[in-house]
């Protein structure tokens, strides 16, 4: 379903495709300057508050793996319709919390019903773009996301301070309720609906292990997800380590994401020009060098005390930089190999990077210390981890060689 659209067109749809993916950025962000009186309303530790962005990233994994064969079977916007609704009443739902478990599961179901924007986007991106186009597409996309953090909490921050805490999942509401209203006008319907996907239990599942047999996918599925759980990592812990440990204000919180988010704005529209010389594949393998190195420099920094809040926050920007880069590469080469079940496969590609995005930042808030050490130890270890993936599969049987990933996926 290759179709021609004009400037004007494309501007909109993928303006309206980045709102989609945008809710579950603003959900994760725009909370966080509320941690610390959340913690205080709820009567509870900093580190629970810290367990309802784990639910919202477990609902994520497991939401993303219904809508696949939904958004097969039905097409790109009924179940993106559906799922947008769940959203807005358990959004309202969070709002009216009186504990921490109550609020631990609304942000559950909040993320199951949120993650339906993330997952029709990616299918309706394979669905209506060339396959040389994916990777410039998903740029946009990304760079549309990281615009999101620069946002979020400095808009949570001045709710939380200039109201409470309630109204961020109020707006956060309201804003999915317009969001609503683009898609429906805006969203061309992508695949059309295919009546032989089988919504029962075992064929689901045997749909989701064909995506998964693919080496192609699964490699830079694993790439993807554990190197971009880093930035996981540093959400989960950022509240703590700096408003707790180094004294920061919401107001600058704000800013301090605002500013760690250029990093990722930076390299997303850098990999739009990159993409015209270098194959996707190619950027990928660059980005983890560095971002490995930068991440052991931040583990020894802060171990041996050699770095004061400028400088942490200084190689943290280097470190996110490499996320704009592997994020849309490596969900434009997992979606490649697909046309006809582009939705199973992107809601387990979504899934499965939330699921190593959950673990890791239920880890992060066990290891709860009065150091930044868990937060830059395990930012560095996903960069690792997606770095050694890379390289082992250049040694596997079967894998795709860098030469010719080279010709097949340059754009």
């Amino acid at each position: 379903m290759e179709k021609k659209y004009s400037k004007k067109e494309y501007f909109k749809i993928i303006l309206v495709l980045g709102a989609l993916c945008t809710i579950s950025p603003f959900s994760i962000d725009m909370y966080l300057p509320g941690f610390p009186e959340m913690a205080v309303a709820l009567n509870t530790p900093i580190s629970n508050i810290q367990l309802s962005l784990t639910a919202y990233l477990v609902g994520i994994a497991i939401g993303q793996l219904f809508y696949g064969p939904l958004l097969d079977k039905y097409g790109r916007k009924k179940p993106l319709y559906v799922g947008l609704a769940i959203y807005i009443l358990a959004s309202i739902g969070c709002a009216m919390s009186q504990s921490v478990e109550n609020l631990i599961f609304m942000r559950f179901l909040q993320a199951v019903g949120g993650c339906a924007g993330m997952v029709s986007a990616q299918a309706i991106v394979r669905d209506i773009f060339p396959v040389k186009k994916i990777a410039q597409a998903m740029s946009l996309l990304v760079l549309v996301i990281a615009v999101s953090p620069m946002i979020a909490p400095t808009l949570g921050g001045f709710v939380t301070s200039a109201y409470d805490w309630h109204w961020v999942f109020i707006i956060l509401a309201a804003l999915t309720a317009l969001i609503w209203i683009a898609a429906v006008v805006v969203l061309p319907s992508g695949a059309v609906p295919d009546g032989e996907v089988s919504l029962k239990p075992k064929q689901v599942w045997k749909g989701y292990l064909k995506v998964l047999e693919n080496r192609q996918f699964l490699v830079y599925m694993l790439v993807g997800g554990i190197a971009g759980s880093a930035p996981f990592v540093y959400i989960a812990s950022s509240a703590d380590v700096f408003m707790n440990l180094y004294g920061f204000t919401e107001h600058q919180f704000g800013w301090l994401f605002a500013i760690l988010a250029f990093a990722m704005i930076g390299s997303t529209q850098l990999n739009h020009i990159l993409l015209k010389k270098y194959s996707s594949h190619q950027i990928i393998y660059f980005s983890l060098h560095y971002q490995s190195f930068t991440g052991l420099l931040l583990v020894i920094g802060i171990f041996f005390n050699l770095l004061n809040v400028t400088g942490l926050i200084g190689l943290m920007f280097v470190f996110l930089t490499a996320h704009g880069l592997n994020s849309p590469n490596t969900t434009a080469l997992a979606m490649t190999p697909f046309s006809k079940n582009a939705g199973s496969a992107s809601a387990m590609l979504g899934s499965m990077r939330m699921a190593f995005g959950g673990i890791v930042t239920a880890i992060v808030s066990l290891l709860h210390a009065s150091s930044a050490f868990p937060m830059v130890m395990g930012m560095a270890i996903c960069a690792l981890g997606g770095f050694v993936v890379l390289k082992m599969d250049q040694y596997i049987p079967g894998t795709i060689s860098r030469k010719q990933n080279s010709k097949s996926f340059a754009s």
